[in-house]
């Protein structure tokens, strides 16, 4: 049951399901996320610790970059099943659609230059 209320939990957050919702599109790093969230870097890094224990997101390092993705679900049956339902949920959302039409504008290499 704990893994269910994690996963309930997760997903009880508007800002957390906007973070699932865009990575349907694509993976995307912090700074791409915060800068179409509008939030600061540290609440964004915490929504996704939460969806990430949740078994919701996962991450890859890609040298200097961390890159979030959706998770496989493979580690939770209630996070693949939810994650299987909002691809279809809320994409008729007038605010998830601002933020799908914001993303073609967001780019790692002009928010977040690492040197």
């Amino acid at each position: 049951m704990d893994t269910f209320i994690k996963v309930m939990k997760a997903l009880s957050d508007p800002n957390r399901v906007r973070i699932v919702k865009i990575l349907q599109d694509r993976t995307l790093c912090v700074c791409e996320m915060q800068a179409l969230l509008s939030l600061p870097q540290p609440t964004v890094s915490k929504h996704l610790k939460v969806l990430e224990d949740a078994g919701l997101v996962s991450n890859s390092k890609d040298g200097l970059w961390v890159n979030y993705s959706i998770a496989d679900g493979k580690d939770s049956p209630y996070a693949a099943s939810l994650l299987g339902q909002l691809k279809h949920w809320l994409s008729d959302k007038p605010e998830i659609k601002t933020l799908q039409k914001k993303l073609l504008s967001i780019h790692r290499e002009k928010l977040c230059k690492k040197d």
